[in-house]
């Protein structure tokens, strides 16, 4: 068996970054957390739409504002994970980092 060995230094960024899909999913439940809110706070309890006099339950009010509370969650929690990443991007740091790579050969290879 031969064998080589190679020894390098190199450098390195070190940064810390936000987890984007712990993030986005937490936006998922705050959107979810305003539908619920927001269906019964503003609910009359009839489930009429005054405007087209409609009757809607309180499920699919619940429905319609998740449509609109779920995506503007996630774009408010993709925000606030970007401007983390900025502001810890600041933060990054060089390293030094040794870096040893072996390469064996193994005797007697047969070739079939």
């Amino acid at each position: 068996m031969t064998s080589s060995a190679t020894h390098q230094i190199e450098s390195a960024q070190l940064r810390r970054s936000p987890r984007y899909g712990v993030f986005l999913a937490l936006g998922v439940v705050v959107g979810i957390l305003a539908a619920l809110i927001l269906t019964f706070a503003f609910g009359d309890g009839e489930g009429t739409s005054a405007a087209t006099g409609v009757r809607y339950t309180t499920t699919q009010v619940f429905g319609f504002l998740c449509l609109f509370c779920i995506p503007i969650g996630m774009a408010l929690s993709a925000g606030v994970a970007l401007i983390f990443d900025r502001v810890l991007s600041r933060r990054a740091r060089d390293v030094r980092v040794s870096h040893d790579r072996i390469h064996v050969e193994p005797e007697g290879t047969d070739a079939v």
